[in-house]
């Protein structure tokens, strides 16, 4: 097989992550579910709108990039609940480990081995540019869930620790929008969206 074929296979691939759903919903489209393919162009795009408020040394590229792929495991593995039982993590992390050699491995070996390593550097968030990527996917459901009345919150009964948890890569990199995500989560427990505890 032409390395040109092993590309095209993987792109189209790709196809298949329009057909993984999350629990985030859209509301400008009756709130229908989202797909893991919208999230992931959405939080890139974000990505690029917001990084005037990172305050570590972040190659925004690389952020981007990070955000771009970080779900394509889902293809295997499926989407897994943002608070879903630990266990449930647990389990899901070597189905996503599975699911990017697979995935990743459809490339020729060199892409392969850059896909699988970004993929790696966002799911440990160690580096600046990491904890970039893995906020911006954690605030965009926040930002989602406020504009939609609770949204995913009051579906599955989330507490504003979960979500302060959730959100705590923005501390450190960029204090405004931890700053923000606080205030939103102590407007969404005085609304009745979250559980205060």
């Amino acid at each position: 097989m032409t390395e040109l074929s092993q590309q095209l296979n993987f792109i189209l691939e790709l196809d298949r992550l329009k057909a993984v759903y999350r629990k985030t919903t859209v509301k400008p489209d009756g709130d229908r579910h989202e797909n893991s393919a919208e999230h992931s162009w959405h939080i890139a795009l974000m990505a690029q709108v917001l990084k005037d408020y990172v305050e570590e040394e972040v190659d925004i590229t690389r952020s981007v990039n990070m955000l771009l792929i970080h779900d394509i495991v889902e293809i295997d593995a499926g989407d897994m609940f943002a608070f879903a039982e630990q266990t449930d993590h647990d389990a899901q992390e070597q189905k996503e480990l599975a699911a990017a050699n697979r995935l990743f491995g459809l490339l020729p070996e060199q892409q392969f081995e850059a896909m699988k390593a970004l993929w790696i550097e966002f799911e440990q968030a160690q580096t600046a540019d990491a904890r970039f990527a893995k906020g911006m996917d954690r605030i965009l459901p926040l930002i989602q869930n406020m504009a939609n009345g609770g949204g995913s919150w009051v579906k599955h009964n989330v507490s504003k620790s979960q979500v302060l948890k959730r959100n705590a890569y923005l501390e450190q990199v960029t204090p405004k929008l931890w700053d923000y995500a606080c205030q939103q989560i102590d407007l969404a427990v005085k609304n009745g969206w979250l559980r205060d505890e």
